[in-house]
């Protein structure tokens, strides 16, 4: 087996365009293609993060994501950063609140998390 990389995290969304303009407007990802699935009055939009990419897919309510306790499953997305300190004065100057930041245990960096608008866990690692 020779996989390569991870090609994409797809993330369902409880209202399309709040995580639509907190991904794009907020996190800054670029579009790659949106596209209205009219057999399931849904919409799909891909999204590039460097190498990366993620897929948002609006569903009509969809139940909510079991947090606490953690239920098995993605636990959350990890993003990798030159300047925490930098990445948590841009977050919060754009509302968006950050835990307080802490050393991993196994690698020594600083971490912090956030959350995205449907309470997905969102790391910054440094």
């Amino acid at each position: 087996m020779n996989l390569k990389s991870m090609h994409h995290i797809a993330i369902i969304v409880s209202n399309y365009e709040v995580s639509k303009n907190f991904y794009v407007n907020l996190l800054g990802f670029e579009i790659i293609r949106e596209n209205y699935r009219q057999e399931r009055n849904s919409y799909k939009l891909d999204l590039k993060l460097g190498d990366s990419e993620i897929e948002l897919f609006s569903m009509n309510n969809p139940p909510a994501r079991p947090t606490h306790p953690e239920a098995c499953g993605l636990r959350h997305l990890a993003f990798k950063v030159d300047n925490i300190d930098d990445v948590i004065s841009e977050l919060n100057e754009k509302g968006i609140l950050t835990e307080p930041v802490r050393i991993d245990d196994y690698t020594g960096r600083k971490l912090t998390f956030f959350s995205d608008p449907d309470g997905l866990p969102l790391e910054l690692h440094e």
